[in-house]
């Protein structure tokens, strides 16, 4: 097997251009964060409305299910499309057979599982922060902690749940990407991929030991993870913005002698 090269001797596919998907689908998370933070606003301080609060949330994330479809799945396709862009675009370097083996790759089902998982992260978003709000009023009348502190404690709720929306746009856009690149490389026979790195200051110290080297899509390598070993593909993991170079099989490099 051999890397896919063009004549340029550039790598298969470059690194991923999905910054402008991820910004807009931070900003429809974030903006779904505010609207949670306006309800926790108005909570009244007290386990007597916790009940209450909880209650409204729960209807508002079963309510988000129609929207979370829409928006994720628009998210998806056009991380398949930044994907079966950057395959054709090997078509002067790559052989047909490839381009046509790409075309029968079973997309359907890794779309489907890519967005029942983003479902359940967008509906969590509500009932994450009523989660918090509820720990923190039951410490605040258990632990002797000042009304005043936990009222600021739970006037940041806003902020967090943003930060939360912000992580997972950043997480799931990537996770999309290396799924949809696993599939397609599956159905070419690519078993084998480089990691590669965004190659900045901000690459965590686990991940840039990775770069550079050969792992096999059916084993994901064992990461260090500030400590903590984690095994996984490029882009499968919070914040992680490295990506598979795949591998292509011999068979699919063309006939330079042509």
């Amino acid at each position: 097997m051999a890397t896919a090269r063009n004549e340029r001797g550039s790598g298969a596919r470059g690194r991923p251009r999905n910054g402008r998907i991820e910004r807009e689908y931070a900003k429809h998370l974030r903006q779904l964060a505010g609207h949670v933070g306006s309800i926790v606003d108005r909570y009244e301080q007290g386990l007597e409305s916790l009940p209450g609060l909880q209650r409204l949330l729960q209807s508002y994330a079963e309510g988000l299910v129609p929207w979370a479809k829409r928006v994720s799945l628009k998210m998806i396709k056009e991380v398949d499309g930044r994907d079966r862009a950057a395959w054709a675009s090997l078509g002067f370097a790559l052989s047909a057979q490839l381009h046509r083996d790409l075309r029968t790759a079973p997309m359907q089902e890794a779309f489907r599982k890519l967005q029942e998982l983003q479902v359940d992260l967008i509906t969590s978003i509500p009932s994450k922060a009523a989660q918090r709000v509820a720990e923190l009023t039951v410490k605040g009348l258990t632990s002797g902690v000042r009304a005043k502190e936990v009222a600021k404690a739970i006037a940041e709720t806003t902020q967090i749940t943003k930060e939360r929306a912000t992580l997972i746009a950043r997480t799931e856009t990537s996770r999309a990407a290396s799924t949809l690149l696993h599939v397609r490389c599956d159905s070419v026979g690519a078993t084998h991929y480089v990691w590669r790195t965004s190659e900045d200051s901000d690459v965590r110290p686990g991940h840039k030991a990775m770069s550079g080297k050969v792992y096999e899509w059916a084993n994901p390598p064992a990461v260090n993870e500030g400590g903590r070993i984690m095994r996984h593909h490029p882009g499968e993991i919070w914040n992680c913005r490295c990506y598979a170079e795949p591998i292509v099989p011999d068979p699919y490099q063309p006939d330079r002698r042509r």
